[in-house]
């Protein structure tokens, strides 16, 4: 729920110029969180790129050691590796650290704020627990859609799940993006293809794993997915057996989902699991969701649960969300939890 009026707050955020970045300050304004300041930094080389916040425009600016002055909230959406060498400096500076990049993953508090009711934040080995130094990682959106899948089958006695999911290139960022924009124009006029970042055909292809040169791989990907995944659900839900299936999509996470239950369950039985969990199930008239049809929307979309024709108590998960709008959002309502907590 986007935040009410009250004290206004100065946020920063770091990676501006990502799609991530972009989006993250989008969904702050869509929601109207109560902030004084979006201070929009970046790595050197993007400074000074004209762009706007709240209708108004504004520069992107570089990193220094005042960036952080007066911020109550900092989110990372750029790189790790930005993350890593400048969280510490926003920290210090009294600002409540938001990670998005997975920089801070083993160190940070992660938290899934739609799934709190049945899965609460998991605490950081050896953090201090103080709201006002505090440290969160908002997982990554592969990450948020199977813990929530794992969530939303657990109260029916699930005893294994299997999610295949198919990441759209943007989660590469703007490289990405162009990559396959890229391709796709080279092909269609008979052209040699540019592989810089995937370092394979990814235009017109589906890829089981990238090229050699490609880092990180879809392997390590998928080996940080299932880290991040089995630590957040922590004995509290099955966790899921995990596959990663590289898709020619600009943006939008597709998956597809089997579970096996203890008993058979209805459509309607199993799409209540979900009733609470910010997630939309399409009714029996409904269009299954696809990459352009959950574009700009914030929730975890789900066709109709089946089971399925063989399997007595198996069922079968088709859904799609925005990726980038899906973290953006995670990461912004762990603010609007915090700046609630703090108006008590």
């Amino acid at each position: 729920m986007p935040s009410g009026p009250g004290k206004l707050h100065r946020v920063a955020i770091v990676g501006a110029s990502s799609l991530l970045g972009k989006e993250l300050k989008q969904v702050l304004e869509d929601r109207h969180f109560p902030a004084s300041d979006i201070a929009l930094l970046d790595e050197s080389v993007r400074a000074g790129t004209l762009t706007e916040a709240a209708g108004e425009p504004t520069f992107i600016r570089a990193l220094d050691e005042d960036s952080f002055e007066g911020a109550r909230f900092a989110f990372f959406a750029g790189t790790a590796p930005d993350a890593e060498r400048n969280w510490r400096a926003a920290q210090s500076s009294g600002a409540t650290v938001i990670d998005l990049t997975g920089a801070l993953a083993a160190t940070a508090t992660a938290w899934i704020p739609s799934l709190a009711s049945v899965l609460p934040p998991q605490p950081a080995a050896g953090g201090d627990g103080s709201p006002a130094r505090a440290a969160y990682s908002s997982p990554f959106a592969p990450v948020i859609i199977a813990c929530t899948l794992s969530a939303g089958l657990n109260k029916l006695q699930t005893q294994r799940i299997s999610v295949l999911l198919f990441p759209p290139v943007s989660e590469r960022g703007q490289e990405g993006v162009e990559e396959l924009e890229s391709q796709t124009a080279s092909l269609l006029s008979f052209q040699k293809i540019a592989q810089p970042v995937f370092d394979a055909q990814v235009a017109f292809n589906l890829l089981a794993g990238y090229g050699a040169n490609a880092k990180p791989s879809l392997a390590e990907v998928r080996i940080d997915v299932a880290r991040y995944l089995a630590g957040y659900l922590a004995g509290g839900a099955p966790v899921p057996a995990i596959q990663l299936v590289q898709a020619p999509v600009f943006y939008g996470y597709a998956f597809a989902a089997y579970a096996e239950l203890a008993s058979a369950a209805s459509p309607e039985q199993l799409g209540a699991g979900f009733a609470n969990l910010g997630v939309k199930v399409a009714g029996p008239d409904d269009a299954a969701p696809t990459n352009i049809s959950v574009a700009g929307e914030s929730e975890i979309h789900l066709a109709r649960i089946e089971p399925d024709p063989n399997v007595a108590g198996g069922v079968w998960l088709w859904g799609a969300a925005d990726n980038l709008r899906l973290a953006a959002t995670n990461a912004v309502r762990i603010a609007e939890e915090l700046v609630a907590k703090s108006n008590e």
